[in-house]
This record gives structure tokens, sequence and C-alpha cells, in this order.
């Protein structure tokens, strides 16, 4: 009976007329279910154990579906190799690619979540930045929701009273042709898009990121996929958000685990910058 509730909750039952029901509503007639049929590509964990298993996750790819016009994401991978009670434990944002870890199970998502909400979870990424990065440092800034009303929603600012926020930037290498660099950034809290706005608040944008450093309307006109590969290029330094999960390093039931990504992360963001 739960069950049934829930997927009326989500508008996921129809009757004869072609009308979602709503909450305590009288069905009428045949009655319609909307399920998720996944449809994988055939990606597979770099990783595995009996309680989760670790993807690469490839830029552009969702890691939840966001609704029935949803066409591919993780999800369909993942639930067709260990089926509906899988989930993904924490989130990269879609054009964001790299390493995330998925439970194989209900137990093992709600242990795992605790990891991470206990910061227990040690990660590190890389960046393709503008400008050049000659030397370390750490970024304390807290972070906060925008408060201008026409800004995207989603979009996070520098505040005095937001929510602490530590991330280390260590430079790796230098592309004089693209007046860029590669970096290793470590966040020490986890704040929504702490590594792209920390960065972009010290005039070190990451390429091609199509949030911070571009007006709503470019925003929209790059989720709604409107705009030319050259004209991203040109618009945010490339033509995805180059930045990367390089590594998970956590301890799970005894187990020291240190994952780190298969992915040639570098190659890949430099022909992002290239028509």
């Amino acid at each position: 009976m739960k069950g049934a509730q829930r997927l009326c909750d989500k508008g996921r039952v129809l009757d004869s007329s072609g009308v979602v029901m709503a909450k305590n509503s009288v069905a009428n007639g045949e009655i319609f279910l909307i399920d998720y049929k996944c449809e994988p590509k055939g990606l597979r964990a770099i990783f595995e154990s009996e309680e989760f298993g670790v993807f690469d996750k490839p830029s552009g790819v969702l890691s939840h579906p966001n609704g029935r016009g949803c066409k591919y994401s993780l999800y369909d991978e993942i639930w067709s190799l260990y089926g509906r009670s899988a989930a993904v434990v924490h989130r990269l944002d879609k054009e964001t690619s790299g390493v995330i870890l998925v439970a194989k199970n209900l137990a093992s998502l709600n242990a795992l979540k605790m990891l991470f909400e206990n910061r227990a979870v040690k990660k590190s990424y890389f960046a393709l930045v503008s400008g050049r990065v000659e030397r370390e440092f750490v970024i304390d800034e807290p972070i906060g929701e925008s408060l201008e009303a026409d800004e995207v929603a989603i979009k996070m600012r520098i505040c005095e009273n937001g929510k602490k926020a530590i991330t280390e930037i260590y430079p790796i290498e230098y592309f004089s042709e693209f007046n860029a660099t590669l970096v290793r950034a470590v966040p020490l809290t986890g704040r929504q898009h702490q590594i792209r706005l920390h960065l972009f608040h010290v005039k070190h944008k990451i390429l091609g990121d199509p949030l911070y450093g571009t007006d709503t309307a470019t925003f929209e006109a790059i989720l709604d996929e409107k705009l030319s590969v050259e004209e991203r290029i040109n618009l945010t330094g490339a033509s995805r958000l180059c930045l990367h999960a390089a590594n998970l390093h956590f301890e799970f039931n005894g187990k020291i685990y240190d994952i780190n990504t298969k992915s040639d992360f570098k190659a890949k963001f430099l022909k992002s910058l290239k028509v």
C-alpha cells in the first residue's frame, strides 16, 4: 500500500482519462504505471566490492535521472548491473567527470552516506583553469546561496555569513598555448560548487564552466544545448567543464580504500579547448 501511494505521489500513475492521479484521488477505468526503463551503454565499474562499486562517470552524464525527459543517466548502468536497490552515494554535476561511489543496497547506501556526512571521505579533483598558477595555496572563503533575483537558482556566492568552505590548490602543469594551468584541488569541506566558485573567486576560472563567469542567458543557452561547440569555446574557454573527480579515500567495514580514476582526463581537457 505504501509503495502504491509513493508511486501516486511521484505522479507515475495515470488512469484511462490520461490524467496523472493526485494523492487520494479515485482511479477510473484502466490504470497505467510509468516505469523507468534502463538503457545501458556498457559503462562498467573501475572497482567493485560486495557492498559498492566505483564508476568513472563521463562528462555530460547525469548522476541521477532528472525527470521523464531524461534519456540517459548513470542509473541506466547501475540498475542494470545491481538492481533497483542500487543508488549513487554522492553527486557529481552533469559536466563533471570522474570517480563516483555507488552503493549496491540500502544498508550500504546509508552507511556510506554517513561517511560523507561525517567528512570521513577524502576527495581530490583535477581542473584546467585560466591563467598561470605558480604556487600552491589555500582558499578559505565561506559559501552561501545567491540572493540575486535574476541569477540562476543553483548559483552560489562567496558571503561572510555563508558556510565555511576550504579548498587546497596545487599547480601541476602550465600550458602556454592556452594560458591555462592544470591544478589539483582538494576540498576540505563539501559545499555546492565549492571548487568551481572558489577558483572563479581567485580569478582562475575553470575552463568550460557554464555557470561562473557567464550571464544567465549564456548559461541557459548552454544548458539547452543551443550553442555550437565553437560558440561555447569562445564564451567559456572549452566545450565542457574541465573538472574531474580523481580520487576517493575512505575506510569502510574495517578496510581502507584508495580509488583512483582510470581516465586520461588531461587529454580530454585539452581536446575540449579546440573545435
